[in-house]
């Protein structure tokens, strides 16, 4: 089997049916469609609509690292292609990815240019800057940016691929290991990007090949849960990931810094569960390893 494709589904039937409507029929494909703990199990309808399509369903809600692993011990490709399930493939897309893997071996992951499904003419990803260890911010290459073709015919290293499309090759993840659970919302691709580099592979991109995504445009919108995870897994990206000297200076520009800023502004905008939420994502780095599973948020509420 050349490539397993790799999608996970949360209450969203509809959405990933469109997805698979989008995924050539090859022999050397394998499809697996995790269903992350949705409300309504649907994998008993869809066992009998997609016959070819390899169905695991997950009672519990693992999260984006925990449910795609869930796939990754049943895909038996060479290659994996992990694609959000609000994607859409275009024409060649997995060739395209799988061609730079094939002649590339010191490369572990890649990812495609992403536009924006609602504005095909919007790019989305097209690589990533590295992350600043003092501050954990980084950028991402095109952004917003009308594709005028500025990043075309490019294939090369990227400091991470994008999670809502990635293809891994096998023999990286059984070197680096899966992705880490700890994470559950945010941050965990980045921090799998960390671990492959490590093992000895690149993360590279090919803007030839393209993706859509059906992510708004606009910023998401706000929540709890989002201000929870965002602010703990950027604490904890830094624990597993930054140099010692590093991650101490970070832990005095996040104290110092980034928490009376994120109050204020919480204040002002009269968010004031958001102040909670951030403390309980500092206090949860504090108690608890960096690789544990606790959460620290009720995900029954996700």
């Amino acid at each position: 089997m050349k490539v397993s494709i790799i999608t996970v589904n949360f209450n969203q039937p509809k959405v990933t049916e469109e997805l698979l409507a989008t995924i050539p029929t090859r022999t050397d494909l394998e499809v697996i469609v995790v269903d992350n703990g949705s409300k309504t199990d649907i994998t008993p309808h869809w066992r009998i609509k997609y016959p070819t399509v390899k169905f695991i369903r997950s009672e519990k809600n693992l999260g984006f690292a925990g449910g795609n692993n869930l796939g990754i011990k049943e895909a038996r490709g060479e290659y994996l292609f992990f694609v959000n399930n609000d994607t859409e493939f275009t024409q060649g897309l997995i060739g395209k990815l799988t061609g730079v893997l094939d002649a590339q071996p010191g490369v572990g992951m890649i990812s495609p240019k992403i536009k924006y499904f609602n504005d095909k003419n919007l790019i989305q990803y097209a690589g990533y800057t590295p992350i600043n260890y003092y501050t954990c911010r980084n950028s991402c290459i095109g952004l917003r940016e009308k594709d005028e073709g500025q990043y075309d015919k490019f294939a090369g290293p990227t400091a991470y691929c994008h999670g809502a499309a990635m293809m891994v090759r096998r023999k990286a993840i059984e070197k680096a290991g899966m992705m880490n659970e700890s994470f559950f919302l945010y941050y965990e691709e980045l921090d799998w990007c960390e671990l492959i580099k490590r093992a000895g592979y690149q993360a590279w991109v090919c803007t030839g090949a393209v993706i859509y995504h059906k992510e708004s445009v606009s910023v998401g919108k706000k929540s709890k849960l989002k201000e929870f995870f965002m602010t703990r897994n950027r604490i904890l990206f830094i624990r597993r990931n930054a140099p010692l000297l590093k991650k101490f200076i970070f832990y005095i520009y996040f104290v110092l810094l980034v928490v009376p800023r994120n109050i204020l502004n919480h204040l002002k905008s009269k968010n004031y569960t958001f102040i909670s939420a951030a403390f309980k994502a500092v206090w949860w780095n504090f108690t608890h390893s960096k690789n544990s599973k606790n959460l620290g948020y009720p995900i029954n509420t996700i």
